[in-house]
């Protein structure tokens, strides 16, 4: 790769997530909860949207959750790597990611913007943010760009020194950008989301930091166009991952 230097640092206050593959629509579910009680019949399933619909909103119900195994995504993400600790905790998903043993990591750093809310108010498993004053922006702001700036030019020094990169790396920063592969199957994504969105809509409150919320509301937008009965059901039912 071409040398990446301190002068090109940048700071992004967003993610980004790809859909690369997916085999995955509401008929997978019919397909595999039908092979209970059809067999060899269920590879031609009858069903219209309504009797589909009622079908996948029962399983969703009852927690039937096998059937939504079988429709699979493969996403390409890029996100802060203190995201990727958080997302990696998510065992039902596998994961390439980049390697900063191989390749120079290149000087991208998660700032938030001015509208991330920056004041935590309430007890540990109770409670919500609120927004940050102007001054306590510039703070972070600041801080967060003198640190990366340093750090940056730290790794480069000990490369242009010989280091080797595994070693060099260990100076920066958890807001540096990573990126990597995930797949995943719709049981799992819908575990994910359960933990990984705010939403009125949800039985059991969540409380995700916003830049994995931010991962899996772009992984939502994907999922319910691709399976809009399956997505539905999931949030009548309270966001309750089968």
């Amino acid at each position: 790769m071409a040398d990446v230097t301190s002068e090109d640092i940048q700071f992004r206050d967003d993610v980004t997530v790809e859909l690369v593959k997916a085999t995955a629509q509401d008929s997978d579910v019919i397909f595999a909860a039908r092979v209970s009680t059809l067999g060899e019949q269920s590879l031609h399933p009858a069903e219209d949207d309504a009797q589909s619909g009622g079908l996948i909103r029962y399983l969703m119900r009852e927690r039937h959750g096998s059937p939504f195994e079988h429709s699979n995504f493969t996403f390409y993400v890029q996100a802060p790597i203190f995201v990727w600790r958080e997302h990696m905790r998510h065992r039902m998903c596998s994961y390439n990611e980049e390697s900063g043993r191989y390749r120079q990591l290149r000087p991208v750093f998660y700032l938030p913007s001015p509208e991330r809310r920056l004041v935590q108010v309430g007890k540990t498993g109770a409670y919500d943010f609120i927004d940050g004053t102007p001054e306590q922006y510039a703070v972070v702001s600041e801080a967060t760009e003198s640190a990366c700036r340093k750090s940056y030019e730290s790794y480069e020094a000990m490369l242009a020194a010989g280091v080797a990169r595994e070693v060099a790396r260990i100076v920066l920063p958890v807001n540096i950008y990573s990126s990597a592969y995930v797949s995943m199957n719709a049981r799992g994504l819908m575990n994910f989301l359960s933990l990984r969105r705010k939403s009125e809509d949800s039985r059991f409150p969540s409380y995700p930091q916003r830049e994995i919320e931010m991962v899996a509301e772009r992984y939502e937008e994907e999922w319910a166009k691709l399976m809009p009965l399956t997505h539905a059901a999931f949030v009548a039912n309270g966001r309750v991952a089968p």
